[in-house]
């Protein structure tokens, strides 16, 4: 276990030990027995001893707290502070071009560069662990994601949906698609130590599956899931992904289920913003749509869906591409049934529909 201060006891832990032994001293003042003290404290006779030895010396003082032990940090707080604005800002941007990964050894570099102090890498390890920092693996945003517009979307499109959502009483569709093959994601599994499990899965392709998912919402309603899928078997002239009458034809089937207008949100596949699909859109009443900011899969809920169910095909031995699309349809069925889940794919975006009145 690493504690925050590198070692030893938090100042919350030190203070309260102190406490404790300022009870002593009052004890010791009334002359009560060490082992009545060590049992009213819970805390060992051999402690009590100390602390009597201690305060006989030099009274009430001598049991106060003397802060962390060991020696103090070459690097003073406002030091730490800037070494952490530093470290946020990434290796790029002090001349580590060639990847992004901050090693300790690439920090000591960067301590003699700023401070002029020379550290070793284990203690470059430690001042880390004091400053809160810990070895992660990092997010991968796209580096074409636009912060700025992606704040704007919330701030501002996402506000102008939800009052146009209670006025008609629409539905707020979400759809996002996906592929999967019968080469599963790999999945944390059980093993004997120091032996690596081994999962057969199939070595050739045999065929894939795209599907389209649309998550959707109304508040006081529990939340609802619809899919489309397709089999992509791999023969000339096929069509390897999903077209704008399968999108079409999936908005039709939610609108007939739901019986009520659609608010659909979706990224800016070239699919999604073609001409045959705005015609499409356009010859449908009820149907609004509303796009994403580029590069923000963070914004649809849809996305925690397919994270759901590949962990949930993981390590996967399907042989045949009937067998993938069985199992993938029962998955998908599962879900549309549990409704606070699908719910909860909402609330990971940070997107907030308003209750009604």
């Amino acid at each position: 276990m690493r504690y925050p201060d590198g070692g030893g006891l938090t100042a919350e832990q030190r203070k309260r030990r102190e406490e404790v032994r300022m009870r002593a001293a009052d004890l010791f003042e009334e002359d009560v027995k060490v082992p009545c003290i060590a049992q009213e404290l819970r805390v060992s006779e051999k402690s009590v001893y100390q602390w009597r030895r201690a305060w006989a010396l030099g009274g009430r003082e001598a049991l106060r707290s003397q802060g962390p032990p060991g020696y103090d940090c070459r690097l003073g707080p406002h030091l730490q502070a800037k070494l952490a604005a530093w470290l946020e800002e990434g290796p790029a941007a002090h001349g580590w071009r060639d990847d992004q990964v901050w090693t300790a050894a690439r920090v000591r570099t960067l301590i003699g560069r700023k401070f002029h102090l020379s550290y070793s890498v284990s203690g470059v390890t430690r001042l880390l662990h004091r400053m809160g920092f810990s070895v992660q693996m990092p997010a991968r945003p796209a580096a074409e994601r636009d912060e700025d517009a992606i704040t704007a979307w919330r701030e501002a499109t996402w506000q102008e949906v939800k009052p146009l959502r209670a006025a008609t009483g629409a539905f707020i569709c979400f759809e996002d698609e996906a592929g999967v093959t019968g080469r599963p994601p790999k999945g944390r599994t059980w093993g004997r130590r120091g032996i690596t499990p081994r999962v057969k899965v199939p070595g050739r392709s045999r065929g894939r599956l795209s599907v389209a998912g649309l998550l959707c919402y109304r508040p006081g309603l529990p939340a609802r899931l619809c899919y489309r899928l397709r089999r992509h078997t791999g023969r000339k002239g096929e069509r390897r992904s999903l077209g704008e009458r399968d999108y079409i034809h999936l908005l039709d089937g939610a609108h007939r289920l739901l019986k009520a207008p659609l608010i659909v949100v979706w990224d800016r596949l070239n699919t999604h913003t073609s001409k045959t699909m705005k015609t499409l859109v356009a010859g449908r009443d009820w149907l609004t749509v509303v796009l994403l900011p580029g590069y923000a899969p963070d914004l649809n809920p849809v996305e925690g869906l397919w994270a759901h169910i590949k962990r949930s095909l993981a390590n996967l031995a399907a042989r045949t591409l009937n067998e993938l699309e069985t199992l993938l349809r029962r998955r998908l069925k599962a879900l549309q049934y549990r409704h606070s889940i699908l719910g909860g794919f909402l609330a990971g975006t940070g997107l907030a529909l308003d209750r009604p009145n």
